[in-house]
């Protein structure tokens, strides 16, 4: 009797502790995001491992060195199964094969892959592949070509120009967005029609002073051996509902990894409060076993409501942030275990979950969303939204999970900040150490309470000059009178 009741105390105590406890000390990796200072702060676990999907699984035979995943608007998933030459088709519950693209149909001959890398689908499901090593983007509608994108013509590009496609996106009217190898000029845009027009987000890369005067003392042999000047070099792709492009990059700095680009290639990203959407901010090991340097980010996917996730090839970390360039939250990591990467190589999101690959485990990975990484995605989807009161409750449930998550309280803050309860307000920005939208606040605050005590402090003011005039005025005939009397009794 007596085991029994140790045995439902711990059943109890078990099923008390809220499943977000339990993830955050079981995921094999840690889970963490930077507060205002830049300091880490542990977090319970945003994801956790789910289901990790082989070739083997699938009764298709084992992937190999698989480079693109997408997925469509009907959570249908399409897998560049790279080293196997074929276009891997599994339908949502990602255990039913509903094709597999080996070869196709173009212009009446049987054509096939060479190490396609990259891919996207249309809404109409016209797939774009880039079939890197065959140096070509081939649209399929089912498995019959209906355009092909190769060798480009023109005088931006040069007479020796080689093209080679690795990633490939398309947006709402057609546009066609290319990373091609060795192209550092931007990513390549066709029309409709598949005719190169130009190049698209082209990154600028600044020279210091410093810099310039080092090279103009070096010698040219110094020269030849110093860093190139080049711009940045593209990694990965995804555009969003309104046709605004997310494109990733190598970023040396640990600073920008990721653009957004409107129709005119402009970057419009919003990089937060600490300005930063590269990825980790410390770049120095932390641990013997750690990676150092900056993350190296190989690819982006939309995630919907603003939202989007970044990809780690260096530590296997993701990080997801919102429409604000606000990091939300960091998981994933590098190993051996279920759920961590040896070499990853792409990312995509199926609804709430996160799917990658891995190119030497030859896997889909899937990571699922908890608690905690429902609440935070659902507030930042009703501020989205503009559903302030239910933000509110919501991201109040998150305190409940993490008070420290000083995003929760900045978003309780900007909420009452709409509502115009600015002192509130100001509570809950202070606790969110968001310094701009306090001083709006409080600027607010300031004017409603000089709206409303405007005519008491009229009156004081005007009271306190009136009162001042008197004093003086007595004062100075009080003098008067005092002189007045000193010269009389001189006089006598």
């Amino acid at each position: 009797m007596r085991k029994i009741s140790i045995i439902l105390l711990i059943v109890i105590v078990i099923t008390m502790v809220p499943f977000d406890a339990i993830a955050a000390d079981t995921v094999p990796y840690d889970t963490y995001i930077y507060d205002h200072w830049e300091y880490i702060v542990f977090t319970p676990a945003p994801y956790v491992p789910g289901e990790t999907i082989s070739g083997i699984a699938l009764e298709i035979g084992a992937f190999s060195d698989p480079q693109g995943i997408f997925v469509d608007h009907d959570d249908v998933v399409y897998i560049a199964d790279t080293g196997n030459n074929r276009i891997v088709i599994l339908e949502p519950d990602l255990h039913t094969i509903r094709d597999v693209i080996t070869t196709f149909n173009n212009d009446g001959k049987t054509d096939s892959f060479n190490r396609p890398r990259g891919l996207a689908v249309t809404t109409d499901g016209i797939i774009y592949v880039a079939d890197t090593e065959n140096r070509r983007v081939v649209a399929l509608d089912g498995k019959d070509v209906v355009r092909t994108i190769e060798n480009p013509q023109s005088e931006m590009l040069g007479d020796d120009f080689d093209f080679v496609p690795l990633k490939v996106t398309v947006d709402y009217a057609g546009r066609v967005f290319v990373i091609a190898r060795y192209m550092f000029q931007g990513i390549m845009t066709f029309d409709t029609s598949g005719e190169f027009i130009g190049f698209y987000g082209t990154i600028d890369v600044t020279i210091s002073l410093w810099q310039r005067f080092w090279r103009a003392l070096s010698t040219q042999e110094q020269r030849a051996r110093q860093q190139l000047f080049i711009p940045t070099e593209f990694t990965g792709l995804d555009v969003d509902p309104m046709g605004f492009v997310y494109a990733s990059n190598i970023d040396a700095a640990g600073e920008q990894a990721v653009r957004r680009l409107n129709p005119k290639g402009e970057d419009v990203l919003r990089k937060g409060v600490n300005e930063n959407v590269g990825g980790d901010l410390l770049t120095w090991p932390q641990s013997p076993s750690a990676f150092s340097g900056p993350s190296n980010i190989i690819d982006v996917t939309y995630r919907g409501n603003g939202m989007y996730s970044l990809l780690d090839s260096r530590r296997g970390r993701v990080f997801t942030y919102d429409y604000e360039g606000n990091l939300l939250y960091i998981f994933g990591g590098m190993g051996q275990q279920a759920g961590t990467f040896r070499q990853p190589t792409a990312i995509a999101a199926q609804k709430d979950r996160v799917l990658a690959l891995d190119a030497i485990r030859n896997e889909l990975i899937t990571f699922e969303q908890t608690l905690y990484g429902e609440l935070i995605n659902k507030a930042v989807s009703l501020r989205y939204d503009g559903d302030e009161a239910k933000a509110v409750e919501t991201w109040r449930e998150v305190l409940v999970l993490n008070e420290n998550f000083e995003l929760a309280n900045a978003g309780i803050g900007k909420a009452y900040l709409t509502a115009g309860e600015n002192w509130t307000a100001m509570q809950y920005l202070q606790m969110g150490m968001d310094r701009q939208h306090y001083s709006i606040a409080f600027r607010r605050w300031r004017n409603d309470i000089l709206k409303e005590n405007i005519g008491w402090i009229l009156t004081v003011i005007v009271g306190g000059i009136f009162g001042y005039v008197i004093i003086r005025t007595v004062v100075r005939k009080r003098k008067g009178y005092e002189a007045a009397d000193e010269g009389g009794a001189f006089d006598a």
